[in-house]
């Protein structure tokens, strides 16, 4: 019985992987397009990344906290003051959100941080981003302006919710419901816009992991 070292069967294998051709990918072949059809894909794509313009955790949140915190609408003083802190913690935790990113290590996993003037602080772990890594999660002015859209957005989330309307107006003049109509819907319209014209391609905490 020939007894062989086992390093000697590692280097076997290793030299029938190397000779083995790769696997063909058996995802779906390349699709050819003419220009309506890559109109159309880059209007889907844009479409899909105006999900990043509102943080989703806050978004919830809100819809779920409203109803409880307005009673239905039939507020008194406390729940008025209540309704009216939801909103500005929601709202402060769009914009805060909004500088948050995430970047994978070298296992795959995901970590999440505040990008900073300096680069992306981790906060969930302990690692220092290379210096070239790190240029590209620098804050820019685009990131202030999407931190505003989004609490435009979440505005005109409010507006839409009758509980929150009707605690915080209870007896809107005729001019203030026409806004109150109005408003959000401009509002939407305008930051889907900007969105779509400049989009983030930041992908922090309570936003969906898309290639946007």
């Amino acid at each position: 019985m020939e007894i062989r070292p086992l390093c000697q069967d590692m280097i076997f294998e290793d030299e029938g992987e190397e000779k083995a051709p790769l696997l063909s990918s058996k995802g779906v072949p390349e699709v050819d397009r003419n220009p309506i059809q890559q109109a159309i894909s880059q209007t889907f794509q844009s479409t899909a990344c105006l999900a990043n313009l509102l943080p989703t955790g806050s978004a919830l949140c809100f819809q779920l906290l409203a109803p409880i915190f307005s009673y239905q609408g039939h507020c008194d003083a406390a729940a008025r003051a209540m309704t009216a802190g939801l909103l500005g913690l929601c709202a402060f935790s769009c914009f805060l959100l909004s500088f948050t990113d995430s970047v994978k290590d070298q296992k795959g996993s995901v970590c999440y941080g505040f990008a900073t003037f300096s680069g992306l602080w981790i906060i969930d772990g302990s690692a220092t981003l290379p210096p070239e890594m790190a240029a590209k999660y620098k804050l820019k002015f685009i990131d202030f302006a999407h931190a505003v859209m989004s609490v435009l957005v979440f505005a005109a989330v409010a507006m839409f919710n009758e509980n929150v309307v009707e605690c915080l107006w209870p007896s809107p003049s005729t001019g203030a419901k026409e806004v109150l109509t109005a408003l959000p819907v401009g509002i939407g319209v305008m930051c889907s816009m900007l969105f779509v014209v400049f989009p983030t391609k930041r992908h922090g905490i309570g936003f969906p992991l898309t290639d946007c």
